[in-house]
């Protein structure tokens, strides 16, 4: 999908870590809920692990592609949203480079309307919270 894609998010922040923590912070389950939910999150394809969304519940969730400190992928929120989480992770200088793309949102029908205006305003705040979430974890 472009990033014109209207039924996609699309987000990137640059984290002042190397890869390999803002993996960890992706897929270690303690540091994932530091950051966004609590939910058994694991780089496995084929893990399926559900994220408490506090008030809207608990979404679940598939691991489909696995690139360890590259590319995570996994659905998210299946039989209510129906999308994909893509997460892609670039070096650059010390820090990373990470990617967002959040797919697949019905547009047609209102729950997709109100979830992709939503998670589109609130994805850029959660991706400046991976830092805080590892410099806490760093000392």
């Amino acid at each position: 999908m472009s990033t014109t894609d209207p039924a996609a998010i699309n987000c990137e922040q640059f984290i002042a870590h190397p890869p390999a923590a803002v993996w960890r912070a992706l897929t270690d389950p303690d540091l994932h809920a530091r950051w966004w939910a609590a939910g058994d999150v694991r780089p496995v394809v084929g893990h399926r692990f559900t994220l408490d969304m506090g008030k809207w519940g608990l979404q679940p969730c598939e691991v489909l592609t696995v690139e360890p400190e590259r590319l995570l992928r996994y659905s998210f929120a299946s039989a209510t949203l129906d999308t994909t989480i893509t997460w892609r992770l670039e070096s650059e200088g010390t820090g990373t480079r990470l990617f967002l793309e959040h797919a697949g949102f019905d547009l047609d029908s209102p729950l997709g309307k109100a979830a992709v205006e939503g998670m589109g305003n609130g994805w850029p705040g959660l991706l400046r919270r991976i830092a805080s979430a590892l410099d806490v974890t760093a000392h």
